[in-house]
């Protein structure tokens, strides 16, 4: 069963469009071939991110994606994201003097639903021409919205076969050697159980797994590190450190363990214009490159430590640094014939810069959506409450990125342009006690602050008009009345 593909509309597109032209971008097309590439591609069906039919799409639409993708250095999916419209939250059918009665309106009808706010809005404009036109109940209901306009409560009311298409795919399909032509066009990403059990603090034995980068062309080994678990949180803390070395790869090949496809793996490789290459299951010869490697690991490596009887995970860390440094990373390799290092300098590099370490801690974090309690302004996250400020209590959904291991980064994201908008912070009881409370920002677009709360005065709009209508129709009472004359007796 497939999994469904998270995000939104927006963030689906992009990924779409990226996946389109990302390979150009791993691996460019030599001069004269960038044409007949993009026309292959036209000939290829991809899923649509929506509907999910298979659909195809024009050389210019290609062109113009590719073009877009590669100018753009630090976010190469950003710029393929749908742009929202330019007169988003506008409300130009909207007139000042309507959208001041509506305001006023909800200022003495907090209560009402949109549909009763938009009806009895319908008899004031037929009243008074110099409102405008009436606009329809979408438009209505999204203006209050975004107003900040929310129905409140009543005050009387109360208050959930992976190894069998492997073997299909060997049946059928040939099984050929590969090498990316250029340097930091694709890494292969990995971890290796140990045959060395290491001493903790603790004072037990535990086996190291080996996180392992390797460029694909190069066989450089980018960054090495020793940890004692497989989680998301070692495998984004090595990898980040392999991009500060070497830069920012084109794409990186993994096989489907859990740390690999993680939702913060899968975003921070997303938001870095980093192309996800999953293995097939059960296929580990697509990642052969760094299976050979660990051989090279187990037998000069971990040999050389066989005469130290206290290894700790420390230890193990300093010596795997200075051997891929000075040995592994300089020795000539049997298939290039040149050292994975020197291969590294001389050939064409199509990597970027590695942003800062700020930037990619920020990048690799999962993004998800909550909904916002409109009691006390608060979201539910992996079982803790966060607080949204007030100035955006009117938002029903609150889209989040977050890294499960670190809750104390936590952002609020515009869904729409995928721009971080402020922190959010937990929910602190203790604080809450001492009654003091902020005064409510208006809401993000807002024209300003509600009117003060006015009380009802006289017969709604609506109803005074249906009294009229219903005299002037000339028809009889729908009802007799009764008149009861009580005499008074004595007894």
């Amino acid at each position: 069963m497939e999994k469904e593909e998270s995000g939104s509309a927006h963030d689906r597109w992009a990924r779409l469009r990226f996946s389109v032209v990302g390979h150009l971008l791993a691996a460019p097309p030599a001069h004269g071939e960038l044409q007949p590439a993009i026309e292959a591609l036209s000939r290829k069906t991809w899923r649509h991110p929506t509907s999910g039919a298979l659909v195809t799409f024009g050389i210019s639409t290609i062109e113009r994606w590719y073009y877009a993708a590669r100018r753009e250095i630090k976010d190469p999916v950003s710029v393929l994201r749908r742009r929202p419209r330019g007169d988003l939250g506008k409300h130009k059918i909207m007139s000042a003097p309507l959208r001041a009665a509506l305001r006023s309106q909800y200022a003495s009808h907090k209560t009402w639903s949109c549909q009763l706010h938009k009806d009895n809005l319908a008899v004031l404009v037929k009243e008074d021409a110099t409102l405008g036109e009436m606009p329809s109940y979408s438009t209505v209901r999204r203006f209050m919205k975004a107003q900040g306009l929310l129905k409140e409560r009543r005050l009387t009311s109360r208050n959930s076969p992976g190894a069998f298409r492997a073997r299909d795919r060997r049946e059928t399909l040939e099984v050929r050697s590969y090498e990316a032509e250029f340097v930091n066009g694709l890494w292969h990403l990995d971890f290796h159980h140990g045959s060395r059990k290491v001493l903790t603090r603790e004072g037990s034995w535990e086996i190291p797994l080996l996180l392992g980068v390797l460029d694909d062309c190069s066989r450089l080994a980018c960054h090495l590190q020793w940890y004692l678990s497989e989680t998301a949180e070692d495998l984004v803390h090595g990898f980040s450190q392999a991009i500060q070395k070497r830069g920012v790869p084109r794409a990186a090949m993994m096989d489907n363990g859990s740390a690999m496809v993680a939702s913060e793996t899968r975003e921070g490789l997303l938001r870095l214009g980093i192309v996800q290459e999953l293995t097939l299951p059960y296929s580990p010869n697509q990642n052969g490159k760094q299976e050979t490697f660990w051989a090279s690991v187990e037998g000069r490596l971990v040999a050389m430590l066989e005469g130290v009887a206290d290894l700790t995970l420390e230890m193990l860390n300093e010596a795997t640094q200075a051997w891929v440094e000075l040995d592994y990373n300089h020795r000539i390799h049997s298939e290039l014939g040149v050292s994975p290092l020197r291969r590294f300098l001389d050939g064409k590099d199509v990597g970027r810069p590695s942003p800062s370490s700020d930037a990619l801690r920020s990048a690799f974090r999962a993004e998800a959506t909550r909904m916002q309690r409109r009691g006390d302004g608060t979201i539910s996250l992996l079982g803790r409450r966060f607080e949204v400020p007030s100035r955006f209590r009117h938002l029903d959904r609150i889209v989040v990125r977050y890294a499960s291991w670190d809750l104390s980064e936590v952002d609020l994201v515009d869904e729409r342009r995928g721009e971080v908008l402020c922190a959010l912070y937990p929910l602190d009881k203790a604080r809450n006690a001492d009654g003091i409370r902020s005064r409510l920002e208006p809401p993000e677009g807002a024209d300003g602050p509600v009117p003060v709360t006015a009380p009802p005065s006289g017969m709604a709009p609506l109803l005074r008009k249906l009294i009229a209508d219903y005299a002037a129709s000339g028809l009889p009472p729908a009802y007799l009345p009764k008149h009861e004359d009580r005499e008074t007796t004595t007894p």
